[in-house]
């Protein structure tokens, strides 16, 4: 019997958009809602650049005016400023390797886009998180929506270096009354084992799939050990846990040629098969600007974590971010 070939069993018109459902599926930050899917932003990305300006009204300030017959009321501008956001550009090639185990299956296409998807799923998180450190370390942001617990020498951490009610609830108070739009909290696998340990996690009624979420301060808990944790300079580690609100970050995706989006090709010589997979996309914290210049055509997950590659053009309680690091 011939062997399967990657042209035989990949559609590019149905290999495309079923990726890209399976990686939202399989992200627990896109389930969650902290991300949010953006129609603008599905259309920003199609279009060409590599950055799109996202004007938007400020907030008005100011007071009411006693009305008078005699003094007419001041007229106040309504002034507008911009976000800006990056495209990002990226792709991934994979050869026989990554793909022999799936192509023998029953259905090839559908066990080699789950093997894709779950790769672009966790590529896509690190894009995130690369974004999120930048955005944290820009000026605005470190001073005003930031609270660092944390110590170099970890080892030495108190109970005031960690995770604790107190801690979370001063790193909430951030936003001061606009708390409540914090829907959700991020965190790494040994700070959620300390919390439990605290026994302070709760827990929902479990849902139709028997599947039970936890919750701390009211807020769905997402544990990923992709979140940041950085090894103290002199012994223990840092942990970054991130606090978000709903639609916090906005995601578009491109809609491109199904063609250039999934391509197959062989090496007759070698009798390698080979697939490549490109998409264009937006991942974009909302109020803060992108204002990096990339040293190629768009940043590197290096570039974004940067801070003055970024800069908040919100107001902070609209700016639903909060990081708190500690030590444990």
């Amino acid at each position: 019997m011939a062997p399967t070939r990657l042209a035989d069993v990949i559609v590019p018109e149905i290999f495309a958009p079923y990726v890209l459902e399976r990686t939202a599926d399989l992200s627990a930050l896109y389930q969650s809602s902290i991300i949010e899917s953006n129609e603008e932003l599905n259309s920003i990305a199609t279009g060409g650049g590599s950055t799109a300006n996202m004007p938007f009204f400020q907030d008005l300030s100011g007071s009411s005016e006693l009305l008078s017959e005699t003094v007419p009321l001041t007229v106040n501008n309504i002034t507008s400023a911009r976000d800006i956001c990056s495209i990002h550009q990226r792709g991934k090639a994979w050869g026989a390797n990554f793909l022999a185990k799936a192509k023998s299956g029953a259905d090839p296409m559908a066990q080699i886009a789950d093997l894709v998807a779950d790769w672009w799923a966790r590529d896509m998180q690190a894009t995130l998180i690369a974004t999120l450190r930048g955005v944290f370390a820009s000026a605005t942001m470190a001073s005003e929506q930031v609270l660092d617990l944390s110590i170099e020498a970890g080892n030495a951490a108190t109970a005031d270096n960690l995770i604790s009610s107190g801690a979370t609830l001063n790193a909430l108070k951030k936003l001061g009354d606009a708390t409540n739009a914090i829907t959700a909290i991020a965190m790494h696998s040994d700070i959620y084992y300390s919390l439990l340990d605290q026994d302070v996690i709760q827990f929902d009624a479990p849902s139709e799939q028997g599947i039970s979420l936890p919750r701390y301060k009211g807020r769905q808990v997402i544990v990923d050990d992709g979140m940041p944790k950085v090894a103290g300079t002199t012994s223990g580690f840092k942990y970054d846990t991130y606090l978000f609100g709903a639609g916090s970050i906005n995601y578009g995706e491109a809609t491109l040629d199904p063609m250039d989006a999934v391509e197959t090709d062989r090496d007759s010589l070698q009798g390698d098969d080979y697939l490549v997979n490109r998409r264009r996309f937006v991942l974009h914290p909302v109020g803060v600007r992108w204002q990096g210049t990339p040293a190629g055509t768009s940043p590197s997950n290096g570039e974004l974590a940067v801070g003055t590659n970024w800069s908040r053009v919100y107001t902070k309680k609209n700016t639903r971010l909060i990081l708190l690091r500690t030590n444990g």
